[in-house]
């Protein structure tokens, strides 16, 4: 028994450095891995546990294994060996199915590690250079395992390129159709009673929210006759996670600065440490801000930019969350009234969240943008406790409307940015949606370029 343990950690260790020597591109051969079905599958296991690994380091514990993802884990074996067993057949070397299927796997374990490395670095570069780092880690995989088929079966014209275009596939179906799912899930982190948090149920905040609206509807400047002044309100209603105070926090800001909107923005919030200082986020306040801005706003010249940042669901409902007050969820159809009661004709309305593309369709007219982060089947991603930003909202908000005064450009940067990502990821592709009503195109040109002269 112990001999037979180490005989299959040797194979182990053998196949993992041939492996990375592989994707390194340094001398290997295929006498350096050890083919065996008993191999193969503690290598997968292998790869199974630096996976948990990784995710257990990245987000940290209390959390669980992801029992759900194990089948989408697995599901790559037979999709390997399948496409093994159409390059075994154009060679007419049944060895190549467990070989070459084997060696495929043998580099994994490197490409987690570079992986989650690349994962942290995309968070910190400019979105050009985290497109370029997409591709160029695609195209290191892909690399890899052409570079394994010629370690295995050496260059033989047209069977090798029939043989090649068989991975390529293998690799293409792998990224764009079966998402990379985390094995290891963190838990939110849980309320300590006794350490005492800001809660809405403090009657001294409860009764500070009507002061507060009030005074941020007052502090709201006036339009000025024949400017076309932008109007910022942002929505983050979700208080269990933080990302999204966050994320409205830094976009508020920049338009505040580079869009012209300080003194005519207004934030609802729902976070612990914003009970004090900033209005709740609910579906009411929402509409008192939406009516008072009908009253100060020019219809003809001005612009409102409405950004709201949250959870969404299956049936197109945005999660408004701040217990223990059971709070009403925003849907298209009540946003929408909203939007048609207060009066306002020129709108821009950004949606980040799961599913927000069910808001277009019930949104959409001649003189409204909307933007959402996702289409209406589709997930969106990065909402976790502790980001600074959503996938989409870094995108967008950082790193496109940083550099740009289009919306359309800065939506084309993002969605690109957001694509490549998600496939970095493994993730499935959320599907951005941007829709501009036929008038408002020229009213948005018209204030990009006021934008650009200042």
């Amino acid at each position: 028994m112990k001999s037979s343990l180490a005989l299959l950690w040797h194979g182990l260790r053998r196949n993992v450095v041939a492996g990375t020597r592989l994707a390194l591109f340094l001398r290997v051969s295929a006498l350096d891995y050890r083919v065996s079905p008993p191999d193969f599958a503690v290598l997968l296991a292998f790869i199974a546990a630096l996976t948990l690994a990784g995710g257990l380091l990245r987000e940290g514990t209390p959390g669980a294994v992801n029992f759900a993802a194990l089948p989408v884990f697995l599901s790559q074996v037979p999709l390997v060996l399948g496409a093994c067993v159409i390059v075994a057949t154009v060679f007419s070397r049944r060895e190549l199915v467990l070989g070459l299927g084997l060696a495929l796997f043998a580099s994994d374990p490197l490409f987690e590690v570079a992986g989650a490395a690349l994962t942290f670095a995309l968070d910190l570069v400019p979105v050009e250079l985290a497109v370029a780092l997409g591709y160029a880690f695609i195209a290191w995989g892909a690399a890899t395992a052409l570079r394994a088929l010629v370690v295995f079966t050496g260059w033989h014209g047209t069977r090798s390129a029939a043989a090649a275009g068989v991975l390529l596939a293998l690799i293409a179906g792998l990224l764009f159709f079966l998402p990379r799912s985390e094995l290891w899930l963190p838990d939110l982190p849980p309320e300590d009673p006794d350490a005492g948090p800001p809660s809405i149920a403090d009657e001294r905040l409860f009764h500070r929210q009507q002061k507060l609206l009030d005074e941020a509807l007052a502090r709201l400047a006036p339009e000025r006759p024949g400017v076309e002044d932008l109007y910022f309100v942002g929505v983050a209603p979700y208080s269990a996670q933080d990302v999204f105070v966050r994320e409205l926090r830094t976009v508020r800001t920049m338009f505040d600065e580079r869009f012209g909107t300080a003194g005519r923005s207004i934030a609802l919030m729902n976070g612990t440490d914003t009970l004090a200082e900033v209005p709740i986020a609910t579906a009411t306040n929402l509409r008192a801000v939406l009516e008072h801005l009908g009253k100060v706003m020019n219809p003809d010249e001005d612009v409102l930019f409405l950004f709201i940042t949250t959870h969404g669901d299956e049936r197109h409902s945005l999660a408004f969350d701040l217990p223990p007050l059971n709070l009403a969820q925003l849907t298209p159809t009540a946003l929408a009234r909203m939007l048609n009661d207060s009066g306002l004709k020129w709108k821009v309305l950004v949606v980040s969240a799961c599913y927000s593309g069910g808001f277009v369709e019930p949104l959409r007219d001649a003189n409204t943008a909307i933007v959402t982060a996702a289409d209406a089947t589709s997930s969106s991603f990065g909402c976790a406790h502790g980001n600074d930003f959503t996938y989409f909202g870094r995108a967008f908000f950082n790193d496109a409307l940083a550099r740009t005064f289009s919306l359309t450009e800065a939506f084309e940067v993002a969605r690109r940015a957001v694509a490549e990502r998600e496939r970095a990821e493994r993730l499935a592709p959320s599907s951005p949606q941007l829709w501009i009503g036929a008038s408002i195109r020229e009213k948005l040109l018209s204030l990009e370029r006021r934008l650009q002269a200042r």
